[in-house]
């Protein structure tokens, strides 16, 4: 909500929808003039206004969004899906955005899977990438009930979406929630490796990196590279190497805390979605 009241140049707010009556988003969304209910889905399909909303943006969890999803079915709405249900396609905007726009129901993986995901695809743009292994890390105060519930999903989810929008042949994902206090900015380490013995390569692949992190940072303008990409040798026989891509995401701040990047990362990719689809509708 706030991002969209924000920045949003496409889109406007047509409500807020909760299940908490006393939580502090519908309060504020009240007090900015957002019409809200705490009935869940149904008090959304109840409002005076639900027939005019085109886009729903669901931040609940997975269990949740599939009941969501077939609630909103009959009505035609258009989802972007916070969650790691995998209803829908895989959508990581830098990657693969264009190509899924059309579709009812559009997932974005995981906040991992946005972190990480464009880097291996930019890895496999240069050289294949046999097996792709992707580590979040984030403060465990970031980490709410609808995060802790879906580990689970946030692992298959995130690993099948490294394999087909990321393009490796193989895909692994770990999340860490980190109880460190002052609580820490989220840290993502991608994994790559590839059978890459020309120097000439490895500069095509640091190159391609550093590009991608550019065009993810004009939707999150707090991703970045860590330190340099390194690329060192497994296998001298085989001409194996591992890429090693060292990332951090801090949070814009608007609302959650600027250590929870693993949020901001989701609502501001789910905003680039967003608008992207209403720039072509």
């Amino acid at each position: 909500m706030i991002k969209v009241l924000r920045h949003g140049k496409s889109l406007e707010m047509g409500a807020m929808v909760g299940i908490d009556p006393a939580s502090d988003g519908l309060a504020r969304a009240d007090r900015l003039g957002v019409p809200t209910t705490a009935g869940g889905v149904d008090g959304l399909i109840a409002m005076p206004g639900f027939a005019d909303i085109r886009l729903v943006f669901d931040a609940t969890s997975a269990s949740a969004h599939e009941v969501n999803a077939r609630a909103l079915a009959p009505y035609g709405k258009r989802l972007v899906d916070l969650t790691p249900a995998a209803i829908g396609p895989f959508v990581v905007p830098a990657v693969n955005l264009d190509d899924h726009v059309d579709a009812p129901n559009l997932n974005m993986v995981t906040c991992g899977g946005q972190a990480t995901i464009p880097v291996v695809a930019a890895v496999a743009s240069v050289a294949a990438v046999p097996y792709a292994e992707i580590v979040a890390s984030i403060a465990s105060r970031s980490a709410g009930p609808g995060t802790r519930a879906n580990i689970d999903e946030f692992t298959r989810t995130t690993a099948a979406a490294i394999e087909s929008v990321g393009g490796a042949g193989r895909g692994k994902a770990v999340i860490i929630l980190n109880p460190a206090e002052p609580p820490l900015i989220m840290r993502d380490t991608v994994f790559c490796l590839v059978d890459a013995p020309d120097p000439d390569v490895h500069g095509g692949i640091v190159a391609a990196v550093e590009r991608m992190v550019a065009d993810v940072a004009a939707y999150v303008p707090g991703y970045r590279l860590k330190r340099p990409v390194q690329i060192t040798a497994v296998d001298d026989r085989r001409a194996t190497h591992q890429v090693s891509v060292f990332l951090e995401v801090e949070g814009a701040a608007h609302y959650l805390p600027a250590y929870a990047g693993n949020l901001d990362i989701m609502t501001s990719a789910a905003l680039r979605v967003g608008e992207r689809i209403a720039e072509l509708t």
